[in-house]
């Protein structure tokens, strides 16, 4: 056996690739950050095309008695009360269309979600900024809860983006007829949109992002969405699942 030490170059050979090797193993071990963007266009009576709901909760301008924030259903109460995720920063008034902007962290994952309520009225500046969002290519997940605007007015595409991998999820009536074709244009990865007149609450995107961030299958987010669903509605999971496109395969291993 050779048992002639090392010379000194061999030895710094040998400690470099060692740590080399734990490094590699440090940084796949780690979870890689993702980052969820939400855009909620706020109930309102008086400008959406929708049929009137309550006049506080239908008030476009007040947030913390709007059906998509302020109500328990709503987002705002929704995800600052779930157990998966904390509320690091909730700010008011960001921008006369920006009533309400919450930042989230979830609790047994590397994700960050920031969501922005628009002004009722402002909801077309709120599916633009969606859709720009989406075509971004700067955030895993892009989210649109709200009336579907698209069924009222028309807004320009964007131009097509190549590379964009963002995956979408689109919480308004009919959104897979009205929004699929035009987020696919975009390189987005539709993975929820509805197929029917729907109420599009809070407690969806919940179970869909956390289907999502434990890697569920196109089919296994629709589920998780339709047994919400089906909950919150009193109705058959086979009902409140058929509210939620049947989608191709957005991403390796869905079928």
């Amino acid at each position: 056996m050779n048992t002639k030490p090392l010379s000194f170059p061999a030895l710094r050979l040998r400690q470099v690739c060692l740590w080399a090797a734990l490094l590699t193993i440090s940084v796949s071990g780690a979870a890689a950050e993702r980052s969820i963007r939400v855009f909620i266009a706020l109930c309102d009576n008086k400008t959406q095309g929708i049929i009137p709901v309550g006049a506080k909760i239908g008030d476009g301008d007040n947030p913390e008695a709007n059906l998509y924030w302020g109500c328990s259903e709503g987002f705002g109460e929704t995800f600052k009360e779930s157990s998966k995720w904390r509320v690091t920063e909730s700010v008011s008034d960001v921008s006369p269309s920006i009533l309400r902007r919450m930042t989230l962290r979830h609790v047994g994952a590397e994700i960050t979600l920031t969501t922005d309520a628009y002004r009722g009225s402002a909801m077309r500046q709120c599916l633009q900024d969606f859709e720009t969002a989406a075509a971004s290519n700067q955030f895993d997940l892009v989210a649109y809860i709200g009336h579907n605007g698209l069924m009222d007015f028309t807004l320009p595409e964007l131009a097509p983006v190549v590379g964009n991998d963002t995956e979408v999820m689109v919480l308004c009536c009919v959104s897979d007829r009205y929004f699929s074709e035009r987020l696919k244009r975009l390189g987005c990865k539709p993975i929820l949109m509805t197929t029917q007149l729907m109420y599009p609450g809070a407690f969806l995107l919940h179970d869909g992002i956390e289907s999502w961030r434990n890697g569920g299958s196109l089919a296994d987010i629709r589920g998780a969405a339709g047994r919400a669903y089906a909950k919150n509605q009193g109705i058959s999971v086979r009902s409140g699942t058929g509210v939620f496109a049947e989608l191709p395969a957005a991403k390796a291993g869905d079928e």
